[in-house]
C-alpha cells in the first residue's frame, strides 16, 4: 500500500517492538522479587523512553494541519478532472465509497464486539489517562454533559465561527478540529476548479509540493521509529502492565480477520451479485497478486500484476482496467480505512473514552476521506490517525501503542486494498458491458 514503511525499516520496527515488550515483561515479572529493579526501570522509562517517544510522536503532529489540507484539497481538484468521464467515473467513485464504508463499518463492529482495549480494571485506565497528558480524562469528564447532535451543532462543528481557532484546537469540542479543516479544504479544492487549467495546474503543482514535504518530515519521523517504538512499548508495559499487551494482541486478530472478512466475505458477494462471477475461480485467478501485494505491503508495486491479471486472466476490458486499477491504488483503500477506524476505537477503549452511535458513524465518514487523503502520501496515514484521535478527544500519543504492530497488519489490508481494486474493476467492468459500453 502506499503508506508503508520501507521494507527493512518496517522490520526493524517490529524486531523493537519485541524487544521493548520482551524487555517490559521482563521487568514486570522480576518486580515482587527486586522492586528497585522496578523503580529503577520507571526512572529509565520516565526519563528517557518517554522523552524520545513524544520526540517521534510530535514530528507526526506537526504535519497533520498541513497534510489534511494539502490531500484533500488536491484530491478534489483531481477528481474534477476526470468528471468528463461521466458514468465510468460515477459508478466506480460510488463503488469506492461503498467499499470503504462497508469495511469501517465492519472494522467497528468487530471492536464492540470484541472490546481488545476494555480489558483493564479501573486503576489501570486511571493510569493510563493520567500518563497521556489528562486530554482522554477531560473528554470523559465532559461527555455526559456535551449538548446533544442537531443540525446546528453539525454546522458549528463543520464550520464555526472562527477557523483558524479551530485548527489551533479547543481541546473541549470533541470534534473540534479536523472536521473544519475537511471541510474548508474540500471548499478550497472545490473553488480551485473554477481557476482556468493553468492556474489549477499550478495550484496542484502548489499542493503535491506541500504533501511531499510534510511525508519529508514523516519519513524524518520514522527514522527515530525503530528507536522510539521499542522505547514506548517497554515504558506502557512497565508503567501499566502485561495487560496491554494480551489487548494488543486481540485487537491484531481482530483486526485481520475483519481484513479477510472483507476481502473473501463481502467482496464475494460483490462479484457474485453485480459482477456475475464466482468468488473462487476469481480469487484463485489473482491468487499471485493477492501473494504479491501480502509480501511486499506496497499498492503500487503491485499494480503492474493486477493490471496484467485484469486483462488477461479475468477479461476486462483495456479501458476499464486503465481507469480503475491505476484510480484504485490511491484511492479504493479499504484495508487501510477499516484500519483507522479500528485504532481510533481501540485506542478510545484503552483510554475509557467512550464514542456513541453518532460519534461512530462520525467516524465511519472520516476513516473514509482519511483513507483517501492518505493513499498517495508514504506513511502518512500516521500523522492523519493521530489527527482523528484529537478529533475524537482521545490522547494522540495513544498511536504509538499500536504502532509497533503496522507492519503485520499492513501487509492484510494491503491485500485487501488490492483485491477490492480488482474486484471493483470487475464491477464496474460488467456495468460497462451490459451498457455496451466496453
Amino acid at each position: 500500500m502506499a503508506d508503508s514503511f520501507d521494507s527493512r525499516l518496517a522490520n526493524r520496527i517490529l524486531v523493537g517492538l519485541v524487544i521493548g515488550a520482551a524487555a517490559g515483561a521482563l521487568v514486570q515479572l522480576v518486580a515482587p522479587a527486586a522492586p528497585a529493579l522496578h523503580a529503577g526501570a520507571l526512572w529509565f522509562a520516565e526519563n528517557v523512553c518517554d522523552p524520545l517517544g513524544q520526540v517521534f510522536l510530535r514530528m507526526l503532529f506537526f504535519v497533520v494541519i498541513p497534510l489534511v489540507f494539502a490531500s484533500l484539497a488536491n484530491g478534489v481538484l483531481q477528481l474534477g478532472e476526470l468528471s468528463h468521464l461521466g458514468p465510468l467515473a460515477g459508478r466506480t467513485f460510488t463503488l469506492f465509497a461503498l467499499n470503504m464504508a462497508i469495511a469501517v463499518t465492519l472494522g467497528l463492529l468487530m471492536m464492540n464486539i470484541l472490546q481488545p482495549g476494555s480489558r483493564f480494571d479501573e486503576e489501570t485506565t486511571a493510569r493510563l489517562v493520567q500518563e497521556y497528558s489528562g486530554q482522554a480524562a477531560k473528554h470523559v469528564e465532559t461527555s455526559a454533559t456535551q449538548p446533544r447532535m442537531t443540525p446546528s451543532t453539525v454546522v458549528d462543528m463543520f464550520m464555526p465561527r472562527n477557523l483558524f481557532g479551530a485548527f489551533v484546537g479547543n481541546q473541549r469540542n470533541m470534534l473540534g478540529e479536523v472536521l473544519p479543516l475537511i471541510a474548508f479544504a474540500i471548499l478550497v479544492g472545490a473553488a480551485g476548479l473554477k481557476l482556468p487549467r493553468e492556474r489549477r495546474h499550478q495550484m496542484q503543482h502548489g499542493l503535491e509540493t506541500v504533501s511531499e514535504l510534510m511525508t519529508g518530515i514523516v519519513h524524518f519521523a520514522l527514522r527515530l521509529a525503530p528507536y522510539a517504538v521499542p522505547a514506548m512499548i517497554f515504558s506502557v508495559v512497565v508503567k501499566v502492565g502485561l495487560d496491554i499487551l494480551l489487548a494488543l494482541g486481540l485487537f491484531v486478530v481482530g483486526c485481520i480477520a475483519m481484513l479477510l472478512l472483507h476481502l473473501f466475505g463481502t467482496l464475494s458477494l460483490w462479484l457474485r451479485f453485480l459482477a456475475k462471477r464466482r468468488p473462487a475461480e476469481f480469487f484463485g485467478q489473482i491468487k499471485d497478486v493477492l501473494v504479491t501485494a501480502f509480501s511486499t505491503s506496497s499498492s503500487s508495486a503491485t499494480l503492474p500484476a493486477a493490471m496484467a491479471a485484469a486483462r488477461e486472466r479475468l477479461g476486462v476490458a483495456p479501458s476499464t482496467a486503465g481507469f480503475v486499477l491505476p484510480l484504485g491504488a490511491t484511492m479504493n483503500m479499504s484495508g487501510t480505512a477499516l484500519y483507522e477506524g479500528c485504532v481510533v476505537l481501540f485506542i478510545a477503549q484503552v483510554f475509557g473514552v467512550h464514542l456513541d452511535i453518532v460519534e461512530q458513524a462520525t467516524l465511519v465518514f472520516l476513516s473514509v476521506l482519511s483513507a483517501v487523503a492518505v493513499a498517495a502520501i508514504p506513511g502518512g496515514s500516521l500523522p492523519l490517525i493521530a489527527g482523528l484521535l484529537v478529533a475524537f478527544g482521545i490522547p494522540p500519543e495513544g498511536i504509538g501503542i499500536i504502532l509497533g504492530v503496522d507492519r503485520v497488519l499492513d501487509m492484510t489490508r494491503t491485500m485487501t486494498n488490492v483485491g477490492a481494486d480488482l474486484v471493483t474493476a470487475a464491477v464496474v467492468d460488467a456495468g460497462q458491458k451490459a451498457r455496451g459500453m466496453a
